[in-house]
């Protein structure tokens, strides 16, 4: 069962509230904190709303990332359909301090104890640091694919990684190298 709260060192993870649009906002809207995510950046609270309604209110393994002060200032994201979706996101003043990879590796161990058997996670190949997210929480890279990206409607080469928590080490999700036709496995990644 998905934990409601839980802390790390310096981490509150804890599910979204109504109260948080505010907070879900000021990640939203800027640009280069969306520059490699699946949608456009809010332009007010309104849409900021939608997307709290739509992409997270109710959804079981969706967690606000916040400081002690349990202010959020990210999210980390497991979805449950067949590809067990894991991803996240941090205010771009938060970068590079190691939050993201605290966070994610504390939603992996809840994860793990509920039994979910494995999850994917990929990035544009462009945006290498989250693939190296990805490494430390111990993911390991899988393929490649192109797509043609939406809603932004341009292509996109993606790197797939995979982290199995079943002990079938060499189970890979298929998915997108049998939807995609242009897909390879890159020997430098």
């Amino acid at each position: 069962m998905a934990a409601l709260r839980f802390e790390t060192d310096r981490l509150v993870l804890r599910k979204f509230e109504d109260s948080d649009v505010g907070a879900l906002y000021q990640l939203l809207k800027d640009e280069q904190v969306n520059t490699f995510l699946p949608w456009f950046p809010a332009k007010n609270m309104e849409e900021a709303k939608a997307f709290y309604e739509k992409q997270i209110a109710g959804k079981k393994y969706y967690y606000a990332i916040c400081l002690k002060d349990d202010c959020p200032i990210g999210y980390v994201k497991a979805d449950m359909d067949d590809s067990y979706d894991f991803g996240y996101a941090i205010r771009k003043e938060f970068w590079h301090r190691g939050i993201v990879t605290e966070a994610d590796r504390a939603l992996i161990e809840q994860l793990r104890q509920d039994q979910i058997p494995y999850i994917t996670a990929t990035h544009d190949r462009n945006n290498p640091r989250s693939g190296g997210v990805m490494r430390q929480i111990g993911m390991r890279y899988c393929y490649s694919y192109e797509e043609q990206w939406q809603p932004k409607n341009f292509p996109v080469t993606f790197r797939m990684y995979q982290l199995n928590f079943d002990g079938q080490e060499d189970r890979i999700y298929q998915k997108y190298w049998d939807l995609y036709p242009t897909h390879f496995i890159e020997a430098d990644v």
